[in-house]
Formats: C-alpha cells, structure tokens, sequence
C-alpha cells in the first residue's frame, strides 16, 4: 500500500526542464522572503545570472561529447561488454554495473554519466542474449547511484579548486593539497565503502516485474558507413598523430609547468583517447555527431540553472543558508553542517565549483574560527554536493538521454539510494569531527 501511494507521488515529479522552471519560481519566492529584498532585485538577479554559466556550459557540452564519443569506441565498447560479461547471476548485474560506474565516477564525473549510461545497456543486452528478466530503469538508476562517488575523486571540483595555486582564496587560507582530501586514505576508504553499500543496494531492489530494455544503436557506433581507406580521413594517421600531440601537451602541462587538473585537462584528455582509440578521423567525427544528440535538453536548462545561482547570489540567500549551519555548528559538526548545507545548496547551485565559490569562504573562515581542519570542511562540501545529486534532476539530463528514459522510472530507486547513501556519508562526517582522521 506504501509502496504504491510511493508511486504514485513519483509519477507526479516533474520533467527536468519543468522542474528547473518551478524550481526558479521557488528560489524567487524565497528570495523575496528576506528582508529588503524586492521584486526588482529579483528580476535583476535571475536575469543577469542567466548568462553566468555559459563558459561552464560550452565545457560541460565538450565533456558529454568527448566522453560518449570515447565510450563509443571500438575498445571502449569492448570493454564495456566484457564488464556486462562478468556477472554470474541476474542480481549481481545491477551491483556491477553501479562497481563499474563508480570506477569510472572516481576517475572523471563525466565518463562516469556517460559510461554508466552505456553500461547499463551493455548489461541489459547481454542479459537478453543470456535470457535474463533484468529491469532496465534499475540497471540505469545502478549506474547513477554509483555517480554518487563522483567528487571523493579525480574531478571533484571543491578539491581540485583549493588545491590550485592562484585560485581567489588562497591568498587567506592557502593551498590545500589534494593529498590532505581526495587521497587521504579516510576519502578513499569512504568512496570504497559507498560505491560497494550502493551495489548492494541497487542488487536488494531487483523488482519482481522488471521493465526489459528495448534495444537501439549498436554500443560501439560499427554502423558508421565505411569508405576506401585512400584518403587522409579514413586511416588512423591523423587522429595518431593528434593523439600523441594532446597526450604530450598535457604531460607537460603536469609535469612541466606543474598546472593542476580542472575541468580543460579532463575534457582534452578524453580527446586524446578517443583520437588514440578511433578507426580515422571520419570515424570519431561520425562519434561525435552521435554523441550531439543527447546535448539540448542539457543546453536548455543550464542557463535557467545559471538564473537560479544568480538569485541565491545575488539576494543574498546562499549566503544566509550557510550562515544559518554555521551559527549551528562546533568544532566537531562544522564539517556535518558543511555537508548538509552543500546538499541543500545543491538544488539551487548544482555545480560543484559554483556552489564552492559560493558556500566555501563562508564554511572556511568558521573552520579557521573553531578550530575545524579545512579538509573537513571542504569535503564536507564535496560529500554533499554529490549526495543530493541523486534526487536532483540537472544531472540525470545527460544520462537520462543516453539511456533514452524518463525521469520518473529511474527516481522511485534513486531516492531510495538517496536517503542510504545520506546516512552514510552523515555519520562519516560525524565521526571524522568527533574522532578526527584515522
């Protein structure tokens, strides 16, 4: 009876766009909660931030082409089918396709959506070919629930920034090695700890009356029309020769001129594989305009998301959200509140870097005041922002189109991951403040 009433208000979540549209009604109402704030300041605020996610979105789109494009390839779609091979039991196919996208979330948040997406499909085919019931929405919602690992890793963007030198705040608290936050064997350990926790979930919720996926493109885009290999465009010499040209660009880029990783290096070193990886270069353009077809709805909502952040910006109530956990905070809970605070501020600023900017001085300076240490803090953060992502639609756009279903099917189980995952990683923060890091 539970379950179906459950149901029945999932059927009633809105699409994402129209999600993002209420969403923009909400936050101004809110806005105009606080004291002298007006309806003109509001208006002035959503319109001029409709445009501050821009530079943001060009590099989210290049990333969910180069990643598809790449998971597209040859090696990569063989990859993916021999992970789709590995499991012995119908069960264990939705546990190791949330593994397999956590690896791939921990390496880069991007190849995580896209990857887990043709994960899901891989492990559905090969479950019809092996004559197994496997529900198609839980193989896809597996897949996100292992996202959710995504910033304890290479891309995550509260660490990468404080670990950047030049960045606006080191001048007051100074540069936070990555090896004082995602390489501390308390993050890493954590991350092992949740990818497997949300395995094992998304194994437990196998419904008995699964939804069978419905079959489309081939994985590794082997339809791409093939031409005599006469001409420069039909042979892998060029995509050869700027693969080797990308990979030393970004070596020297590391090792060199000792430059961090952001979001660039991600994007040009997906760039670099999936040139290495390509049959020619007509090969990888064809990839790419396949890949094309997932962009607008993600292209759409950006820059109402962008409206969004500049209303929690500019009135003032990101700010007066994190100032309220930390008047509520100790020494012990600040890296707790951090976290709770960066999964609400989620919501209204879903990226990572943007909510950092935002909600990271604020949670800085009460950490130098109570005598909090800064990773705590800043993972703290992190740990939120990737949390919430699982009920928050802005990210499941991309994997949503790549998976070619609707929000409602794959929500009835990721809210299910929300809340475990929430307590995991709240009792993590707890005990981290309580007991410090082992």
């Amino acid at each position: 009876m539970a379950s179906s009433r459950f149901q029945r208000v999932l059927e009633r979540v809105p699409d994402p766009f129209l999600f993002v549209l209420l969403l923009t009604l909400v936050t101004g109402l809110l806005a105009l909660g606080q004291e002298r704030v007006g309806p003109s300041q509001v208006l002035d605020a959503w319109g001029s931030g409709l445009g501050g996610l821009l530079a943001f979105t060009s590099q989210i789109a290049l990333t969910l082409l180069l990643a598809h494009a790449l998971a597209h390839t040859d090696a990569m779609a063989a990859l993916l089918r021999f992970v789709a091979r590995l499991p012995r039991t119908p069960v264990m196919a939705y546990a190791v396709v949330s593994l397999g996208t956590s690896v791939l979330s921990l390496a880069a948040w991007s190849l995580g959506l896209a990857g887990g997406a043709l994960l899901a499909q891989a492990m559905a085919r090969e479950g019809a070919v092996r004559g197994w019931r496997l529900d198609y929405p839980l193989l896809v919602a597996a897949a996100y629930g292992g996202f959710v690992v995504w910033h304890m890793g290479y891309s995550g963007s509260a660490p990468l920034f404080m670990a950047t030198a030049g960045q606006p705040l080191v001048a007051r608290f100074g540069v936070v090695p990555l090896t004082e936050t995602i390489l501390t064997p308390w993050n890493l350990g954590l991350a092992g700890l949740l990818a497997l926790a949300m395995a094992a979930l998304a194994a437990r919720l196998a419904p008995a009356e699964p939804v069978l996926f419905t079959p489309k493109a081939d994985l590794a885009g082997s339809e791409a029309p093939q031409a005599p290999r006469l001409s420069l465009g039909e042979g892998p010499l060029l995509t050869g020769l700027f693969a080797l040209l990308l990979g030393g660009f970004l070596l020297r880029q590391l090792l060199v001129h000792e430059q961090g990783v952001d979001l660039n290096w991600v994007n040009w070193s997906f760039l670099t594989l999936g040139l290495a990886l390509a049959r020619s270069p007509n090969h990888y353009a064809a990839l790419i305009t396949e890949a094309g077809r997932s962009l607008g709805p993600v292209l759409l909502q950006y820059p109402f998301y962008a409206g969004i952040m500049g209303i929690m910006v500019g009135t003032g109530l990101a700010e007066g959200l994190a100032a309220f956990c930390v008047a509520r905070a100790s020494e012990a809970t600040l890296g707790f509140w951090a976290f709770l605070a960066g999964g609400v501020l989620n919501f209204f600023i879903p990226s990572g870097g943007g909510q950092w900017v935002v909600q990271g001085p604020i949670f800085l300076a009460a950490a130098e005041t109570l005598g909090t240490p800064l990773p705590e803090v800043i993972m703290g953060v992190a740990y939120g922002d990737q949390w919430s992502n699982l009920i928050q639609p802005f990210w499941t756009v991309p994997l949503l189109a790549i998976a070619g279903l609707p929000l409602q099917s794959v929500l009835r189980y990721s809210v299910i991951m929300f809340l475990c995952s929430g307590v995991l990683l709240g009792l993590a923060m707890l005990a981290l403040g309580v007991w410090g890091s082992p």
